[in-house]
């Protein structure tokens, strides 16, 4: 493998379509485009600070590198690849690609990040601001991850989630086969217009969640005192801890509890109409 180290680059794909290379502790300057078309490479200790530097790459690793807020849209179109232990400044980073894996990775600005990414493996990252990560994301498995960006997990389809703390708004919505364990989710509107969705020993925050579910699924799970009108128009099984403030019109199947502060059921209740409430 060809080593390239101490460099700097700048223009327009200086680096275009090198194989089978090791990039050591060289930076990307303002420019476009430094890294494509490229095959089989690896990346450590490097500095990525122009537009769009690392498109169309398959198979690399990236190792201890730090992507600048200039780095926007960085890596598109890429296969195969690992990210261990980087700093990313920028919007907009990993889109259309297929086998990508994160470990030890802080993303702080994650607005639109993570779309279409098809075979997604999260563990110990950490997602700041921004708005939509994850759109359209398909078979992902996460375990270790913190979020404060809004919108996360939107159209996504078959994923794994453990060991999360997600702080946002409208998450998890219209999801297609979705389990998420031993985590905490916390904001509005939680798990809306999803079909399969299953919680198992997961903490929930937050107004109106999981509304319009389809085959919704709860496992011992808490929710916070503030969260209330809960499962309107949704079909679910749910094994509920401790207190439930409030239960909206939910659909069909059985909801059993400890205690539940209300129930409403009002004309605007959907067929069949005959969801099981249980107090233990």
């Amino acid at each position: 493998m060809e080593i390239i180290k101490d460099q700097k680059f700048g223009g327009e794909r200086p680096l275009f379509a090198i194989k089978d290379t090791r990039l050591e502790n060289i930076e990307i300057l303002d420019g476009e485009s430094g890294i494509k078309c490229c095959k089989n490479l690896e990346a450590s200790g490097c500095r990525f600070y122009g537009k769009y530097p690392w498109w169309h790459v398959h198979g690399s690793k990236i190792e201890d590198c730090y992507f600048a807020a200039g780095s926007r849209s960085a890596i598109w179109y890429s296969t195969d690849m690992e990210m261990k232990n980087c700093t990313i400044d920028g919007p907009k980073f990993f889109r259309e690609m297929e086998n990508l894996s994160l470990e030890n990775v802080v993303i702080n600005d994650a607005d639109e990040t993570f779309w279409k990414v098809k075979g997604l493996k999260i563990r110990n990252v950490k997602l700041h601001d921004g708005t939509y990560p994850f759109m359209f994301c398909e078979d992902i498995d996460v375990d270790g991850l913190e979020s404060d960006s809004k919108y996360v997990f939107q159209y996504v389809k078959n994923a794994v989630v453990r060991n999360a703390k997600i702080v946002t708004k409208d998450s998890f919505w219209e999801t297609e086969n979705v389990t998420i364990y031993d985590s905490y989710l916390d904001g509005e509107y939680l798990g809306w217009h999803s079909k399969n969705l299953r919680l198992v020993r997961c903490h929930i925050g937050g107004e109106q969640p999981l509304c319009y579910a389809e085959n919704l699924v709860l496992e011992d799970c808490t929710f916070d005192a503030a969260s209330d009108r809960i499962f309107e128009d949704s079909t679910v099984q749910a094994t509920i801890k401790g207190s439930i403030t409030n239960i909206k019109n939910p659909r069909s199947g059985c909801i059993t509890a400890d205690a539940v502060g209300s129930v409403t059921i009002d004309e605007n209740i959907l067929a069949p109409a005959d969801c099981k409430i249980i107090v233990r």
